[in-house]
């Protein structure tokens, strides 16, 4: 299995990068020859954005099977979800390729939901805010979370 761990140096004692776009190493190791190929991430000097969706192509290029990193971009997740790449996120900034490597081995990371299951990427708030709703709509909403509105 040919895997890819996103990662702040060029060897497997480096620390994990969570920023999959903007990582500055991507090591693709093959588990069943413990081989390690490092790769620049070139997309990671991009000035504007895009960096998440050429680091996705360099990765499908190399005929990964699963990506272990912090945090994917929606667009490099719209890129990989018709890979076939199996995304592992939440990889920890704290931990090392090789930690990740061995936890990964050792069946730590299961794998996500399919993305018609998955829980939603980002969540809006929905408190009472102390605003006075001043705005082109005229505020006057009210949300249904538990925040505390002070009443004069």
């Amino acid at each position: 299995m040919r895997l890819c761990i996103t990662s702040t140096g060029k060897d497997i004692e480096a620390n994990i990068d969570p920023r999959f776009g903007r990582a500055a190493w991507l090591l693709i190791i093959d588990t069943d020859t413990n081989a390690v190929e490092v790769v620049a991430n070139n997309a990671a000097s991009q000035a504007q954005g895009g960096a998440g969706v050429s680091a996705a192509q360099i990765v499908i290029d190399k005929n990964v099977d699963t990506l272990l990193t912090g945090r994917l971009g929606p667009n490099a997740l719209k890129v990989f979800q018709t890979s076939g790449i199996k995304l592992i996120e939440g990889v920890s900034a704290e931990d090392t390729v090789s930690q990740v490597l061995a936890r990964f081995k050792n069946g730590e990371y299961n794998e996500p939901p399919a993305p018609s299951q998955a829980a939603p990427r980002a969540q809006s708030g929905g408190g009472r805010g102390r605003g006075r709703g001043r705005g082109v709509g005229g505020g006057g909403g009210q949300g249904m979370g538990g925040g505390g509105q002070r009443r004069s």
